[in-house]
């Protein structure tokens, strides 16, 4: 197969690959009553346990205000906590609630018991190059950005 074909292929299964990702996403986040950016959010502060909006914005790979403007609906839901830096007042760090760490482990163990029936469907000898081939992957996309 050519380099362009292989390209297209790729472009191809990675629309399909998004668009069903997304599906899913969105039907596991909207039962906890979020939606899906929210649902990033929790999990990225989440498994950070603290972080900045600058971090969480930079992870999260969207602009400071959108990060914010998500944030300020998940503090107002009693989910997120913002605390102030003592010795800089302009630097804002975000855990999560009781409430939020609650829905955090809810979402985490929902998406984990997904992941294992689809792990469970690929043949054994096969799941271990999907994963190195995902690595890959995710490795090589960070620097691009599609128009």
């Amino acid at each position: 197969m050519s380099e362009c074909n292989q390209a297209k292929m790729l472009r191809e299964n990675l629309r399909v690959l998004v668009r069903q990702l997304g599906v899913l996403e969105r039907e596991e986040a909207s039962c906890c009553d979020i939606t899906l950016s929210q649902c990033h959010t929790i999990v990225e502060i989440g498994r950070a346990g603290s972080i900045s909006i600058n971090a969480l914005a930079e992870i999260l790979r969207l602009d400071k205000s959108t990060v914010s403007r998500s944030v300020d609906k998940l503090v107002n839901d009693e989910l997120i906590v913002r605390d102030t830096n003592p010795d800089d007042r302009r630097y804002l760090t975000l855990h999560l609630s009781e409430k939020g760490q609650s829905l955090f482990a809810e979402v985490e163990a929902r998406m984990a018991v997904y992941f294992e029936n689809v792990i469970d469907t690929l043949p054994a000898d096969k799941r271990e190059q999907v994963i190195e081939s995902l690595q890959y992957l995710t490795q090589a996309l960070p620097g691009f950005r599609c128009c």
